[in-house]
């Protein structure tokens, strides 16, 4: 079945206003239709990150989009993503690959090469595709933010595409959202929205209705769907840490929120399981007592590594460990367990070395080259498959590796402890793999016959949300 546009937008009135899954709901919908349908991002600020099936990173928002388009991940879907390091600065990630790190000012005066790469990818996508389902990022009226801007407007006009203006009423006030964006817009701007979805609807729709014939008789554009909270989504995060659940299990697995956390998509198929009770530590909270502490990964690790030394981990981490309790290490969480951390070349910040936690005999020297990698194999430690991506910079070596957690494609890859209470491992999703998930319960002191499958949850729930999402389309074909 055809579809009327070949490039449609999907913006915001503010961040998190439900952006990432109204596009991947757009694009089951026009999947199960029978549309040759792609995801698309200009540009996303994200530290969460997937490897493409042509070995690049893009935001792990356009990853899922995909699977909901039932696609593979292509770097084309998210052409520049940005990876902040610190407070004013970032890593520049161009068509998948590293260009630098930038500050603020410096990225500003980027953005008209940007611009050409996200033109070249939106191309390309036009090319192999029948219709381009396109996010934009945080909200379109950042009046600071607007000259250059790729990533909105700036994109829609260069490309004449329609937009629908996607808001978030379980904030409040989603009215004012909706009537002080179009404020803040030109003319031009203000013409190509086509309609508005208001998002994380609860209550009854007739006492909504009054306000939505307001909204359609003061802005002249019509509410295309109101969109109903949906509980219980499995559905990969963009960015933020998702609020803590209820306690689910009676296995408690803690992981220190650092402040350049990365990819904490790792976590959840822990924060699904039933037995587990998953809780992310922050700045200033009290460390509680854990069955499996989990380091996680980070865009800094030098600095986050600091961080948790300012935080007392190493001295829990140390009590944890001689009560019995297991501790795993991933990616830049992995680095930590050992003797040091160099950054010889100042790779992410200024050159040094930091002191690792010392629980590894190895030692980590971060490089300019990113390794990115899609990977599979067995666990070391049990007869079960894993699989996974490899996202970092940075080369480890030591007599750690010469007794691995796993093995990837015949190699030894990761590091198991002499006693056996410290796992470290490069490998990113390693519990999404149902059998690994398993294993690595098992080996941290869970006996679990409960195994979670990630995809079959997460196709569940693109299929629910798209189901939601259904008065969309039907608006846009009427």
């Amino acid at each position: 079945m055809s579809f009327p546009y070949r490039t449609l937008m999907v913006q915001g009135t503010t961040s998190d206003a439900g952006k990432s899954t109204l596009v991947a709901a757009l694009c089951r919908l026009l999947k199960r239709r029978g549309v040759r349908v792609a995801p698309f991002k200009p540009q996303n600020m994200a530290l969460n990150s997937a490897v493409t099936i042509d070995g690049g990173e893009i935001g792990r928002a356009q990853a899922l989009q995909a699977i909901a388009a039932g696609i593979p991940a292509h770097t084309d879907m998210n052409p520049v993503l940005l990876k902040p390091s610190s407070d004013i600065g970032a890593q520049v990630i161009i068509h998948g690959k590293v260009r630098g790190d930038m500050n603020a000012r410096d990225y500003h005066r980027y953005k008209t090469v940007a611009m050409g790469a996200v033109l070249e990818s939106h191309q390309r996508l036009l090319a192999q595709y029948d219709t381009v389902v396109v996010e934009g990022a945080g909200s379109p009226a950042e009046i600071n933010l607007r000259d250059r801007d790729i990533a909105n407007m700036g994109f829609a006009e260069a490309v004449d595409c329609p937009v629908i203006l996607c808001a978030d009423i379980d904030r409040g006030g989603v009215f004012a959202h909706i009537v002080g964006t179009l404020s803040c817009l030109s003319e031009s701007e203000r013409d190509r929205i086509i309609g508005f979805v208001i998002n994380r609807f609860r209550g009854d729709i007739k006492l909504l209705e009054p306000g939505l014939d307001w909204l359609e008789a003061q802005t002249g554009k019509p509410v295309l769907a109101v969109v109903p909270y949906l509980h219980g989504l499995y559905l990969d995060a963009e960015d933020a840490v998702q609020p803590a659940q209820d306690q689910r299990g009676t296995f408690r697995v803690v992981v220190p929120s650092l402040p350049r956390m990365s990819n904490h998509t790792d976590f959840d198929a822990l924060r699904a399981h039933p037995e587990v009770d998953l809780r992310f530590v922050r700045k200033g909270e009290a460390i509680p007592a854990a069955d499996l502490i989990i380091l996680p990964g980070s865009k800094n690790t030098r600095a986050d590594l600091a961080a948790l030394k300012e935080g007392g981990w190493p001295q829990a981490i140390e009590r944890h460990l001689r009560y019995g309790g297991k501790v795993i290490g991933i990616c830049g969480g992995f680095q930590m367990l050992g003797e040091c951390v160099s950054d010889p070349q100042g790779v992410e910040g200024h050159a040094g070395t930091e002191p690792g936690l010392r629980l590894l005999p190895m030692e980590t020297t971060l490089t300019q080259e990113k390794r990115l990698e899609q990977v599979s194999g067995t666990c070391a430690f049990a007869d079960a498959a894993v699989s996974g991506y490899e996202i970092h910079m940075g080369i480890s070596s030591g007599a750690a590796l010469e007794q691995p957690a796993f093995r990837i494609d015949g190699r030894a890859e990761g590091a198991l402890s002499a006693d056996g209470q410290v796992m470290g491992t490069y490998l990113h999703g390693l519990f999404d793999h149902p059998e690994a998930g398993q294993a690595l319960l098992r080996w941290a002191g869970l006996d679990t016959q409960h195994a979670v499958d990630t995809s079959a949850l997460r196709e569940a729930s693109l299929d629910r949300l798209a189901d939601a999402c259904q008065p969309i389309i039907t608006a846009l074909l009427r």
